[in-house]
């Protein structure tokens, strides 16, 4: 069944249909339209949120980073971003193949459809003024026939009259018979645009416009498949990216899975955990008794024993100050007077007296102890750095890496031009065969470019190979005092660790040269000094180390190769190290020299 046979008489109806069809095709383009922007809008707002909780600090710098709570959310985060990356997806695929192949296919339907209804517009015009003609040849046929009739009479009662002359008689038979002849020709007339219009009319019911009905009848079902591809194009673009989106849900389960309590709390007993012992009970301090009692249990920094309890880094007093600022450098054991308090008293116990004003004492020792906490920040705090071409600054290992980069990266410039080199010359020869592809003299500026970039090439070469010999030859020779570093140490404190021996000596010579009032008031300081003063801290690993180095600038410790050290500080990125030595002492120590192992 067809439009031309079922509907050959629903001109107006198909005309109405056809447009109904193609503003239908408007519609879904339109509401395809608005949903690319929808899901435009739904992705940029994923993207913003997902941008709002990211951390802020780079993850290495980050120690929340460290818990499987927060590398699971930043897991979800990445996954609904990817999720907004396939939102994005949808929405261009439904813009390119829906929005604007449909609305290209609807301009090309409505230019059909107008072409169509244009043809069948003119063939019922045609018709119309056939039907106007015929009407008109018959109106002419009937009005002849009236007169010719009116003549034949006019003309039997002028001969039947007896009073008419024979010459009217005559004339009237004239008119009648003239009369005739033109309705007889009217007659004819009318009987071929009947025909000619009863032809026009069969082919136009029969022929003409069936054939545009079923052209428009082809052109709707056309759109109609065409829309139902566009509807069926809306669910693949979803389809499409459903598996990726299967993979970022699935993402987003594995990330909850990977919550791990017990190991979060294991991360953060390991990042804060201070390693001080719980404090004491706090002590009782008589101060009812004078100051000039005799020595006792309860004297001002004087053991039962008599002897002055000078509490060096292995004493067994309990930390008073456990959330104080970590790796508190420990101040120097200073006397009254500013010099450096003696690690043993060879004459014995002091006199709980004392020749000087207490207040006057602990004056004295706050003054000489903040320089010697600013010097030493100082040594961890500065990082300013003068950058050399031969990478002088860093340490020999960090600086025979960065030599070896660049002589990498010079060799691969290097080849690169040769190969560039070689190419012109091939060109070159070409050119010089067969002239009408090029002018060889053109290539001239180019090879002596290239020839000069390869001298400078080599020279760089063979100065950075220079230089990584000479790097070479330091790592090798185990040259402590030929280390170049960042920035100088800063002044290491007055005295070494009591068990340094020449640290002994020294304490032994002043201990001998100071005047005996100056030990009374050693047990003073070090009630001062065990209150504002906290424990080393704990290591935090071992290392071993692989080469000999002699601490000879300030602020550095010497170490033998393969002697066993605790690590109390990790690089900072400056290529150095804190390390305490078993037999005690601290120093800084070049990173690349040890064999680290963190707990």
């Amino acid at each position: 069944m067809d439009w031309g046979t079922e509907l050959w008489d629903q001109f107006e109806v198909l005309e109405r249909h056809t447009q109904w069809g193609l503003d239908l095709l408007d519609r879904y383009v339109k509401f395809v339209k608005e949903r690319t922007e929808v899901e435009q809008a739904y992705a940029k707002q994923l993207r913003s949120l997902v941008k709002k909780y990211l951390p802020k600090r780079p993850v290495k710098d980050d120690p929340e980073s460290k818990f499987s709570q927060q590398q699971s959310f930043m897991q979800i985060l990445q996954e609904v971003n990817d999720f907004a990356g396939q939102r994005e997806l949808v929405a261009e695929n439904l813009s390119v193949r829906v929005c604007l192949e449909l609305a290209k296919y609807s301009q090309e339907m409505k230019q059909e459809r107008k072409m169509h209804f244009q043809e069948g517009r003119r063939a019922q015009q045609q018709l119309e003024n056939g039907l106007k003609q015929l009407e008109n040849s018959k109106r002419k046929f009937e009005r002849d026939c009236r007169e010719a009739e009116k003549a034949a009479q006019t003309a039997e009662r002028l001969d039947q009259d007896i009073n008419a002359t024979k010459a009217d008689v005559e004339k009237a038979k004239q008119q009648a018979h003239l009369r005739s002849h033109m309705a007889e020709e009217s007659k004819n007339e009318y009987a071929a645009q009947l025909q000619r219009f009863n032809r026009d009319q069969a082919h136009f019911y029969f022929s003409q416009m069936p054939q545009i009905f079923d052209k428009l009848q082809n052109m709707d079902e056309r759109r109609a498949t065409r829309l139902g591809a566009g509807y069926r194009l809306l669910s693949e673009a979803e389809l499409q990216v459903v598996p990726i989106i299967a993979k970022c849900l699935e993402g987003m389960k594995v990330a909850s899975d990977a919550v791990d309590a017990k190991n979060d709390s294991q991360v953060l007993i390991e990042l804060h955990k201070s390693g001080f012992a719980r404090p004491g009970d706090v002590e009782f301090e008589d101060f009812s008794q004078p100051m000039n009692r005799a020595p006792s249990d309860s004297s001002l920094g004087t053991p039962s024993d008599g002897r002055p309890d000078l509490r060096g880094p292995g004493r067994s007093r309990t930390k008073r100050w456990p959330f104080s600022k970590k790796n508190k450098p420990r101040p120097p054991l200073l006397s009254p007077l500013g010099g450096p308090l003696p690690s043993t008293l060879p004459n014995g116990p002091p006199s709980p007296r004392s020749g000087r004003d207490p207040l006057a004492i602990l004056s004295e020792i706050s003054k000489s102890v903040k320089p010697r906490l600013a010097s030493f920040r100082s040594l961890r705090g500065s990082r300013g750095t003068v950058v050399t071409e031969d990478f002088s600054h860093l340490p020999p290992e960090q600086q025979r890496k960065r030599l070896q980069q660049q002589l990498e990266e010079r060799n691969r410039e290097l080849q690169k031009e040769v190969d560039q080199r070689e190419a012109l010359k091939k060109m070159k020869d070409v050119y010089e065969k067969t002239p009408q592809m090029g002018d060889p003299a053109s290539l001239e500026p180019q090879i002596t470019e290239t020839l000069s970039n390869i001298e400078r090439l080599k020279l760089e070469v063979q100065k950075y190979e220079t230089w990584l010999a000479e790097a070479e030859s330091r790592v090798l020779s185990n040259r402590g005092d030929s280390l170049s570093r960042h920035t100088q140490p800063p002044d290491p404190p007055a005295s070494a660790p009591p068990e340094d021996s020449n640290h002994n000596s020294q304490d032994k010579e002043g201990s001998e040269e100071r005047p005996s009032e100056e030990g009374q008031d050693t047990p003073i300081y070090t009630e001062f000094d065990e209150d504002f003063e906290e424990e080393p801290a704990c290591p935090i690993g071992h290392c071993v180390a692989i080469y000999h180095f002699e601490g000879s600038s300030e602020g550095t410790i010497s170490m033998a190769e393969g002697e066993d050290l605790s690590l109390m500080e990790e690089d900072k990125g400056d290529g150095w190290t804190r390390v305490r030595r078993k037999q005690g002492g601290e120093g800084y120590v070049p990173t690349s020299y040890l064999r680290v192992t963190l707990n």
